[in-house]
């Protein structure tokens, strides 16, 4: 056989080459790696389908085929997480250094941006992720969301004005993300009440995501006071079976917390103006699978 009969067909060829893009606007619209992977998989199927002579851009062709089977399976997950038990947070990753490097993308990846996209509507967060993140045309994105041009860019706008008021205040540089969860982690371990209370935000937020298979907070736990009350009482009936080690979660650093050397949770948190303002924890074993392996994620 030779080397050109081994090779894929154009059609296989075009997916493999944009798969991580895919998975990347197909997990920033869901929120979950598990059902990104199910979209790639549907996303596959129909473009496998496909007229592919006819196809003029197989890049904008298969981001829009993504974009409609995320959409579908966004309404479904929005109900099914209006049962779920406990706080909801997105599933978290480990990311290569890469990922980092690209600050707007770090950005719209991190667990506190990825929050902030929860509380759109469907739709709005479609066009928000194609076009601020991807930066996607309006034609193209009309034609993913089935909605007029003018109507994505009223989208688009309201969607823009709602991020802008819940993200972030300011940029943070990947120092200072990798400052504040050391110090975060040195005070934790030594339990130092008043090192907390002095690298949290008056109205810090704590979510812990359990799923109902992991304790977890039930609710969120708003106030420096009581959340570093919480966070120290924590690491107190721990005790010394825990270790707490440094990586890279959706593009910035978090703590991975290991008891008796397996995986119990994962800690990320969100900077505003220099205080943790937002800590989250993911303990549900089903959002920690892929916790230990690189995921790929680009633009």
């Amino acid at each position: 056989m030779s080397s050109e009969d081994a090779r894929p067909d154009p059609a296989t060829e075009a997916f493999v080459a944009h798969r991580n893009l895919l998975f990347t606007v197909a997990y920033e619209m869901l929120g979950s790696a598990a059902d990104a992977e199910d979209v790639l998989q549907e996303t596959w199927l129909r473009w496998a389908g496909v007229d592919h002579a006819a196809v003029r851009d197989r890049r904008a062709y298969l981001v829009r085929i993504t974009t409609r089977q995320a959409l579908g399976r966004l309404r479904t997950l929005s109900r099914r997480r209006e049962s779920y038990v406990g706080p909801w947070l997105p599933e978290p990753l480990l990311t290569a250094p890469d990922v980092a490097e690209d600050v707007e993308l770090a950005e719209s990846v991190s667990m506190a941006m990825m929050l902030v996209l929860e509380t759109l509507a469907p739709t709005e967060r479609a066009v928000f992720v194609l076009r601020e993140v991807f930066g996607v045309d309006y034609e193209e994105i009309a034609e993913a969301v089935d909605k007029s041009p003018a109507a994505v860019r009223q989208i688009a706008h309201r969607a823009r004005t709602h991020v802008a008021a819940r993200r972030p205040r300011g940029a943070v540089t990947a120092a200072e993300n990798r400052a504040a969860i050391d110090a975060f982690r040195r005070a934790v371990d030594t339990g130092d009440l008043q090192g907390l209370l002095d690298l949290l935000a008056p109205d810090v937020v704590a979510l812990s995501d359990g799923g109902g298979i992991r304790q977890a907070m039930p609710r969120p736990t708003v106030g420096a006071e009581k959340v570093a009350r919480l966070l120290t009482a924590g690491i107190g009936v721990w005790g010394p079976v825990a270790t707490a080690e440094p990586t890279r979660v959706n593009g910035h650093p978090a703590l991975l917390l290991r008891i008796d050397g397996e995986v119990d949770l994962v800690i990320a948190l969100r900077l505003d103006d220099g205080l943790i303002s937002g800590i989250y924890t993911v303990r549900n074993p089903e959002k920690l699978t892929r916790i230990e392996r690189e995921t790929a994620l680009t633009r």
